[in-house]
This record gives structure tokens, sequence and C-alpha cells, in this order.
């Protein structure tokens, strides 16, 4: 029975979530599996892979063949360079003990490998966030300095009205005296023109009297 390593998907939609199986070929892709090796999450950042590395080996000795993309996940995780190795146990090319730690050394390194990228996302989020904190800073600092402005605005604009006010009210209390005044002088000016009238008069009504008299004595 032709037996291949490859990838069943599960997971939600748009977020997916396989197993690495190794089933029969003829069978459908998430059909019936014989055994389950491992897991892969594309969804991390980095993608995090989980592989049973012995039972893979043992799939791999037994002649079953790996899909391109389980091909991937195989290496990343060492399960075909372990495979290699117990390839050349035996030819006799080394021992198991060899086997173990030259699989051990590598996994070692692979280790580090991972913290180093790890760090280097971690720094990169850090980097992301530490700029959304800084422009959303920006935004506030501007959003309360046109705040400011707009009450100082605010604020001027009422101090020139209420200076305006002021001194539209200085100038009307400062008319209101001159038109007293006028009103006051105005009667002055007209009371002589009213009192020399009868002065005036007097002596013609008084030779008129004197006439008369002359008349009356004449005529006696």
């Amino acid at each position: 029975m032709p037996v291949k390593i490859r990838l069943q998907r599960h997971g939600k939609k748009g977020k997916p979530f396989y197993w690495v199986v190794a089933a029969d070929s003829r069978a459908k892709r998430d059909g019936r599996y014989l055994e389950k090796l491992g897991t892969y999450n594309p969804n991390t950042n980095p993608a995090t892979v989980d592989i049973k590395v012995d039972r893979a080996v043992d799939w791999l000795q037994n002649g079953a063949q790996p899909t391109d993309t389980a091909r991937n996940l195989l290496s990343e995780t060492g399960a075909l360079l372990k495979n290699h190795l117990v390839s050349g146990v035996r030819k006799g090319a080394h021992s198991e003990e060899d086997v173990e730690t030259k699989f051990a050394a590598w996994v070692s390194e692979k280790a580090s490998r991972q913290d180093v990228a790890k760090d280097k996302v971690a720094k990169a989020k850090a980097d992301e966030k530490a700029k959304a904190l800084a422009a959303e800073k920006e935004i506030n600092e501007k959003r309360k300095a046109d705040a400011e402005a707009a009450i100082a605005a605010a604020e001027a604009e009422v101090a020139a009205a209420e200076a305006q006010a002021q001194a539209e009210a200085a100038a009307a209390e400062a008319e209101a005296p001159a038109e007293e005044a006028q009103a006051e002088e105005a009667p002055a000016e007209d009371a002589p023109a009213e009192k020399e009238t009868p002065a005036e008069e007097a002596p013609a009504a008084e030779a008129e009297a004197t006439d008369d008299k002359d008349s009356a004595e004449a005529t006696e």
C-alpha cells in the first residue's frame, strides 16, 4: 500500500490549521489516515510546527513519500536529517550514538536560530507598538493644542466685545453732559428779547398820553 505523508486541513474558515498525517495515497485529502504525525499552524508568527520526528522517520524508512509541503515541514523539524543519519547507520557510516549526538547538536542550533527569529519578531512588534503610541500621542497633543487655541480665541473675542461695549458706554456718558449744557443755555439767550419789547413800547404810550393832554388844554 503506497503511503503519503501529507497535510490534512482543520480549523475555521480563514484560519486554517493542519494535521501532518501518514495516509493511504488513494484516500481523500481530509479523509481517513493511518497515523497523525504532528501539527502545523500558519496563523502564528513564526508559524508553529510540531512533528513526532521518530515516528516520521519510521514511516520514511518504510517508504512513505511526503508531499512538497510536508517535506518542507519535515526538513524544518529535522526529520529528514535524522532519516538521513539513520540510513547512514544501516550503511555503516556511523553508529546510532553518532546519530543522536549529531541530531541533538542540530536541534540546539535550530533552537538558537528560532530564538533569534522570535527576538526579531518581538522587537518588530515592540517598535510598531512604540510608533503607534507616539503617533497617538502626537494626535492627542495636536487636539489639545487646537482646543486650547479655540478657547483662547473665544476668550479674546469675548474680551474684545466687552472692551467695545465699555468704550461705547464711556462715549455715551461723555455726550450726555454736553447735551444737558446746550439745553440749559438755550432759554437764557431768549429771555432778554421778551423783556426788551415792553421797554421799547413804553415811551410811545407816554408820548400819546402827552399829546392827548395838550389837545385837551388847547380846546379849553
